[in-house]
């Protein structure tokens, strides 16, 4: 079991992108919109004005470095708040962890097959995937950055903290789950509902 992505949401999208290329060195995979109806998507090299010039707009910046993925979503926000957290699992872990959510009563939606998103009601999603070729390759022992821990600011940390545990069957600790070699904790006096990013820590 391993944390390998979390997607934010914020109205600074621009600034809190920028943070992550330019003084965490991640690289822009690619930002997903619209232009008029239709959907598209831009690789690195094109500026924002260009994109507006073109009319598009932003559905999703995505950023990669190393072992991490971080997805950026326009939203209300200003300081950056977690809609998920993205974790791979083994397929009995996987499964186990979807029969605990039934029991739970909680909303379990899949997604084509390929990913499957968990409402945790403690005001944040997960996105669980079974072992994939990509998801190897980026978590690869060789990435030169991972992520050691993940701060959350919450109104209950406590509860965000036991949402997570129990869905799969982690020990909590100080507000601290560890999910491989990653420490995701939940830290008192931030808003109700979504969490709000912290701190990070990469190795």
């Amino acid at each position: 079991m391993r944390l390998f992505h979390y997607h934010l949401v914020t109205r600074k999208v621009r600034e809190v992108e920028a943070r992550y290329l330019g003084k965490l060195g991640f690289e822009l995979v690619a930002r997903h919109g619209r232009i008029g109806d239709d959907t598209t998507s831009f690789e690195p090299g094109l500026s924002w004005a260009e994109l507006e010039e073109m009319g598009f707009k932003l559905r999703l910046s995505e950023l990669e470095r190393g072992a991490v993925n971080v997805v950026i979503q326009p939203g209300q926000w200003e300081l950056p708040r977690v809609d998920h957290l993205g974790l791979v699992l083994e397929d009995e872990e996987l499964a186990t962890a979807l029969e605990r959510a039934l029991e739970r009563d909680l909303r379990v939606q899949e997604h084509g097959g390929r990913r499957t998103f968990v409402t945790t009601k403690a005001g944040y999603r997960l996105e669980l995937h079974p072992p994939r070729e990509w998801i190897d390759e980026l978590l690869a022992g060789d990435k030169e950055l991972r992520l050691a821990e993940l701060h959350l600011r919450a109104d209950d940390p406590s509860a965000k903290a036991s949402a997570l545990a129990e869905l799969l069957d982690l020990p909590t600790e100080n507000g601290g789950i560890e999910i491989g070699d990653t420490i995701v904790r939940f830290v008192p006096g931030g808003p109700p509902g979504r969490p709000e990013l912290h701190a990070e820590l990469f190795v």
